[in-house]
């Protein structure tokens, strides 16, 4: 029996599953590579409900804006650089070819040019650990090492709002309004744990935890959860 499962109805993007991002400050990503090394001021930190972290403001000498997240111990007024060559001091945007190796960096661009894709939480950071001819290995948080292209960009410092997980959510209201803003699911139920109406897994009064069996193949789109049509069951030997 085809189920409605909570990926089903989220696909189809009805109002529930909307992320509010007209509340959003903006786009948060790193401007456009300038051909020489430009300085700017920071003018603003913002507060912004879709990120986990304070947001800068950064307006350079040639009348580019960035909104950029912001480093730890950065203030209004503080002078940033970005372009080819810039210092690797906290809140400057560069290649990873001109960053000493051992700096700690953060938004790291995954392709030149993209803006930065990795390490853009609140309190998270990276550190480029080697350099070779062509790629750049760096330790991402995960503890697990990635290579990037030297042509890559990043953002030098660890990213400020760190300390966010220590203050108590309280109560359950609150949880719900910061997991809705930023179109998460919460609370986020077992399958064995919901009804059986509403899951494949689902029982009656228990949570049965040997409800989930694999999943054919052939099974309608309800019915596909757990194990997607596994090529050994059972214990392994």
């Amino acid at each position: 029996m085809g189920k409605s499962l909570i990926q089903q109805a989220r696909g189809k993007g009805g109002p529930v599953y909307r992320a509010r991002s007209f509340a959003y400050a903006g786009d948060v990503k790193m401007r456009n590579d300038p051909a020489e090394l430009v300085s700017g001021t920071v003018t603003d930190l913002i507060k912004c409900p879709g990120h986990t972290a304070p947001l800068m403001e950064v307006k350079y000498e040639d009348n580019v804006t960035a909104l950029l997240p912001a480093p730890e111990f950065i203030r209004v007024g503080d002078r940033v650089q970005c372009g080819k060559g810039a210092n690797a001091e906290n809140g400057c945007a560069t290649q990873l070819r001109y960053l000493p190796e051992g700096t700690q960096v953060y938004n790291i661009e995954a392709q030149p040019g993209d803006g930065g894709r990795f390490c853009r939480t609140g309190g998270s950071a990276a550190r480029l650990i080697a350099k070779t001819d062509t790629y750049a290995l760096i330790l991402l948080p995960s503890k697990k090492e990635k290579m990037f292209n030297l042509d890559c960009r990043a953002l030098v410092g660890i990213v400020s709002g760190g300390g966010r997980l220590e203050k108590p959510m309280l109560k359950a209201g609150n949880m719900h309004h910061n997991r809705r803003i930023k179109n998460k699911r919460w609370p986020n139920p077992s399958g064995a744990a919901q009804n059986a109406v509403d899951h494949p897994f689902g029982n009656k009064r228990t949570s049965r935890k040997a409800k989930q069996k694999a999943a054919s193949h052939f099974a309608p789109p309800g019915r596909k959860v757990g194990k997607l049509w596994p090529r050994k069951t059972g214990r392994g030997k």
